[in-house]
């Protein structure tokens, strides 16, 4: 955690840490083998609405990926205007993902007036108010005073660009200072989010195919958690070992499946009953479907249950999971 001078944030390298940015390394290893150059651009599209749509729904859009697909193939959708300019505007801002340096201070600013656009009147500016984090009714964070923000974003800049730990940890860290300054009036979240997976992204390309955003999405709660406790503990490590696990989840794939199993992905869309599941496999024996097809992806977490606290009711049925949909993408067509 050492830079060589200037403003250190506080935070501590914990054991669990350690080994989660191990553990993430070699699982990027891995998944740089596992995907091929042929399925990268179609990864990205994918990847890209999963990324806008987490990203957006944490901050309240109710736009679903179907309707941001839309909007991303030109086409006219029916919503609030605001939630569609907010997509248009996440559209625009990842188009020009490639164009920033994580280092570089006015690139952040490009990238909240694209992201802002229209919806605030200072977009691309840093607010010149206090800013307080609501939860509900409750303030959980006063951010520091408006005259204070533009020094302290130099700072945490200048931090950036000295500091040698891992990137996995820069990253995290980065993102909790930059939500504790909240440097804008509104945008702060979408911003230290696409921030985080900018500086992992030029730190390993395979980072622009793992949407983030939309595990934090997953676990929003949790997310909003952590930045509290590292707050009140003035070290953001607990927010630090939230983030490495969630994107040690998103680089973990599991590419070893019976065919049974992958067979099984293959035929799910949307939601399926056990009987559908059946017919589209065309198996008429129950107990074997159950044993070698239904269970083994269950148990591997790539498909789950639509009433989970009722397994053996009439009405469930089943759906993949994120770790399921990323082995189809990864592995599908094999």
């Amino acid at each position: 955690m050492s830079n060589n001078h200037g403003y250190q944030p506080p935070y501590t390298l914990t054991p669990s840490i350690l080994t989660l940015v191990d553990q993430i390394s070699e699982a990027v290893k891995r998944l740089a083998v596992l995907t091929d150059n042929t399925k990268t651009l179609q990864l990205r599209r994918i990847n890209r609405i999963r990324t806008i749509h987490g990203s957006l729904a944490i901050e309240g859009n109710t736009l679903s990926e179907e309707q941001i697909t839309a909007i991303l193939d030109g086409k006219r959708v029916i919503a609030p205007p605001r939630e569609v300019q907010e997509v248009r505007n996440a559209i625009v801002t990842y188009d020009h993902f490639d164009q920033w340096q994580p280092d570089v201070e006015t690139d952040l600013l490009t990238a909240h007036r694209e992201l802002m656009n229209g919806l605030i009147d200072d977009a691309g500016s840093y607010r010149n108010s206090g800013v307080g984090v609501m939860a509900g009714k409750k303030v959980i964070h006063m951010a520091p005073p408006a005259e204070r923000v533009p020094t302290l974003m130099s700072d945490l800049f200048n931090w950036l660009t000295t500091a040698d730990d891992h990137p996995l940890i820069l990253s995290s860290v980065f993102h909790y200072e930059f939500e504790f300054i909240h440097p804008f009036a509104d945008g702060n979240g979408r911003i230290g989010r696409l921030w985080q997976s900018l500086i992992l992204t030029r730190w390993n390309a395979v980072f622009a195919n793992v949407p983030v955003e939309s595990l934090i999405y997953e676990y929003q709660a949790e997310y909003y958690q952590a930045l509290q406790d590292s707050t009140k503990q003035t070290d953001s490590a607990p927010f630090i070992e939230f983030m490495l696990k969630i994107i040690l989840d998103a680089v973990t794939v599991t590419p070893q499946v019976t065919p049974q199993v992958s067979c099984l992905l293959k035929v799910i869309t949307g939601e399926m009953s056990r009987e559908m599941l059946q017919d589209a496999l065309e198996l008429q024996d129950r107990k074997s479907f159950r044993q070698l097809y239904l269970k083994p992806a269950l148990a591997e977490g790539l498909i789950e249950m639509t009433i989970p606290d009722k397994p053996t009711s009439r009405l469930q049925k089943y759906r993949l999971t994120r770790r399921g949909e990323q082995w189809l993408e990864l592995f599908g067509d094999k």
